[in-house]
């Protein structure tokens, strides 16, 4: 793989025993002029990720080029710093989905030769890869559209027909899985040299605050009276996955929809939910959930507690749980108890408010006796 491919694609192991041949010293990438860029790159890949999209670098000549290998693992020291798993994941489909773009415009061959990479041996005929079940098995799992099935697809021989388009698509999930397990490898952010935890210190305290925002920016739009810190384990455990870019099954995809919209929010809300998920289709999402929310004249309400266990669906029960039957059931009581709190808490605040004005009287009628006496 030539030195551009390799800036490019950064994480697999022909460009890490580059970077590792270069004999670079801790001290030079953190401090030298000379590598600035690579900093400055490196951060900028991590807001970038933040944000859901690492954009193509400008590569015109060697010293770019340089800068965009040595860019990958300043920000995945900067990644390790912030010690965040929903972050790292976040991170690690960022990458993916970058390189999943560039994959789709390289020749046929460059990406046979990348598959062999990551352990998907293919052959090509007729413009077509012809991958072994197995391989296809272990890369699609986690693909919940029907196409992906096994069953649908095409077999012969032990190995199964699929496009150029799709074939980089099952790259894209061994790119996501590779580059999320280095960090599994990697020291944790407290056993990180401490010249590395003080240069990252400043950017990881900026992007922590970031992060926090952006994980709660569904629930502080004008979404009226929904409370996301209230939702039953199942759904706040779909939202978590899907905020990381992890497709959910056909099943708890319209179980956490119809819950939403019926607590309250808009389809354009839920919308944006989905938008980092590495398939997403806005067309296509739009319309299933206008066809939940009753666009087709039948409006679908969440799926009740019994049903969520039968499609697997019922994840980290809590003692709440086991006293309702419905996640609705779930949402309302945990609503009803947290406006009970603030009753609680208003009327202490009031009569805590009267004893000082009680006081202060006491106070008052105390000194103008006493000034009367004198």
């Amino acid at each position: 793989m030539d030195s551009e491919h390799l800036a490019l694609y950064p994480f697999v192991s022909e460009a890490s025993a580059k970077v590792e041949n270069l004999n670079l010293s801790l001290e030079r990438l953190l401090h030298f002029p000379a590598y600035r860029i690579a900093r400055k790159r490196g951060v900028e890949r991590v807001r970038q990720a933040l944000e859901g999209e690492i954009k193509n670098p400008s590569l015109a000549g060697d010293s770019q080029i340089l800068s965009e290998l040595l860019s990958y693992p300043f920000a995945k020291m900067l990644v390790i710093a912030i010690e965040d798993q929903l972050f790292t994941r976040r991170y690690a489909l960022a990458e993916a989905k970058a390189a999943y773009a560039r994959l789709k415009t390289e020749n046929l061959d460059f990406i046979l030769e990348f598959g062999e990479e990551f352990g998907l041996s293919a052959e090509l005929q007729d413009s077509h890869f012809r991958l072994h079940f197995t391989d296809y098995i272990r890369f699609s799992s986690t693909l919940k559209e029907p196409a992906w099935k096994l069953t649908n697809r095409q077999l012969q021989a032990g190995r199964v027909w699929i496009s150029k388009e799709e074939f980089v698509r099952l790259l894209l999930e061994a790119i996501r899985e590779r580059v999320e397990h280095s960090f599994l490898e990697a020291p944790a952010s407290s056993d990180l040299p401490p010249e590395i935890q003080e240069f990252c210190a400043p950017y990881v305290a900026e992007l922590k605050e970031k992060f926090e925002v952006r994980k709660k920016q569904f629930g502080i739009t004008d979404f009226g009276a929904v409370a996301p810190e209230l939702f039953p384990p199942c759904i706040a455990h779909a939202l978590a996955s899907v905020q990381a870019g992890i497709n959910l099954a056909h099943s708890m995809r319209f179980a956490m929809t119809s819950f939403l919209l019926t607590i309250g929010m808009s389809t354009d809300e839920i919308l944006t939910l989905f938008n980092v998920s590495p398939d997403f289709d806005a067309e296509k999402t739009l319309y299933q959930i206008e066809h939940i929310a009753g666009s087709s004249g039948t409006s679908y309400k969440p799926p009740a507690c019994e049903t969520m266990r039968t499609y697997g669906n019922c994840i980290g029960k809590d003692g709440l749980c086991e006293r309702i039957k419905h996640p609705l059931a779930y949402y309302q009581k945990k609503l009803y108890f947290r406006n009970k709190d603030k009753e609680k808490n208003n009327e202490k605040e009031v009569s805590e408010m009267k004893e000082k004005m009680k006081k202060g009287r006491v106070r008052k009628k105390g000194a103008e006796e006493k000034k009367i006496k004198g």
